[in-house]
């Protein structure tokens, strides 16, 4: 059966996770930015359990976490230790709490880090800031029980072979707290699953199928062979994302995502299988849920 999966922000359903920007937080004197922090750090927690609630009453087993769910973590200038802040024990205790419940009521927890989190970069600086990113990332999931930590391969800087080559140097590399969490997807501009999937089955790295990314920047191989090898890859339940184009199929720029999914874009390869499938889509909490309806029909998520 399929888990559908909700990513970070809700449309419809009020919750709501708060950030903040640099340049506001830096404008204060240092306790008070420590403060700011605090409380904006308290509530994320806070507003984590409602969406897990939400996803427990609607029928959604998977959430994915904001990746600033801990505002400015690692900015250089405004981050900070978790330990330098006023609720510090608060907030890891309603984070536990928080994986406490979605262990108790199935639901998975994923992360999908922002884009500038590049393992392949040719500058060394943008490695370090991106594994100190991935740092933070599995930290914050250790605990909540989030088992994935989704990354793009990075970019392709005119040698892909020399690209992948830095990315097993960079991920070899990597404290154990993130490797066992850390997986891969293909993307829309510079890694097909024909490029990505023989790097993920020599390192062992699970292979998030993003189906969606594959139509766009196809490579030969078929869906259903793509969604065979991705599921040799897992030694859990393997996790997939699916997306609407915004413009159709017909004309346009294919890249950007619809408000929803049209149901012939759940490749009939994946409805029998056990697996996370996250909703990419711009209506969020609606689309997962119109989607949910329609699988219902097809009895092909659980009740």
């Amino acid at each position: 059966m399929i888990r559908l999966g909700l990513c970070c922000k809700f449309l419809r359903y009020p919750v709501a996770f708060r950030d903040a920007t640099a340049t506001a937080v830096l404008k204060l004197g240092r306790s008070e930015a420590l403060q700011k922090l605090s409380g904006l750090c308290l509530h994320n927690a806070n507003a984590l359990h409602e969406a897990l609630q939400f996803c427990a009453d609607n029928g959604i087993g998977d959430f994915r976490v904001n990746s600033r769910i801990l505002p400015l973590k690692t900015h250089p200038s405004a981050g900070y230790a978790i330990g330098d802040l006023s609720a510090a024990d608060e907030i890891i205790e309603r984070f536990r709490e928080a994986g406490a419940f979605a262990r108790n009521r199935d639901l998975r927890l994923t992360f999908h880090p922002d884009p500038f989190v590049v393992l392949n970069s040719p500058d060394p600086d943008v490695v370090v800031r991106s594994v100190a990113e991935l740092e933070y990332q599995a930290e914050v999931a250790a605990w909540i029980g989030a088992d994935v930590i989704n990354l793009h391969a990075g970019g392709v800087y005119g040698d892909s072979r020399a690209a992948l080559v830095r990315l097993r140097r960079t991920w070899r590399s990597l404290p154990s707290l993130i490797r066992r969490r850390l997986t891969l997807e293909n993307d829309d501009r510079s890694y097909t699953p024909r490029a990505l999937l023989p790097f993920c089955e020599g390192e062992g790295i699970p292979f998030v199928y993003d189906v969606h990314h594959h139509r766009c920047l196809p490579d030969g191989l078929s869906v259903d062979d793509v969604t065979a090898r991705a599921m040799r890859t897992w030694d859990r339940e393997p996790l997939f994302h699916v997306s609407s184009p915004r413009s159709g199929r017909c004309g346009g720029d294919p890249r950007p995502h619809a408000d929803y999914i049209a149901p012939g874009d759940v490749p009939a390869c994946w409805c029998g299988l056990n697996v996370t499938v996250e909703v990419e889509a711009k209506a969020k909490d609606l689309a997962v849920l119109r989607l949910r309806r329609w699988l219902l029909r097809q009895a092909r998520v659980p009740r």
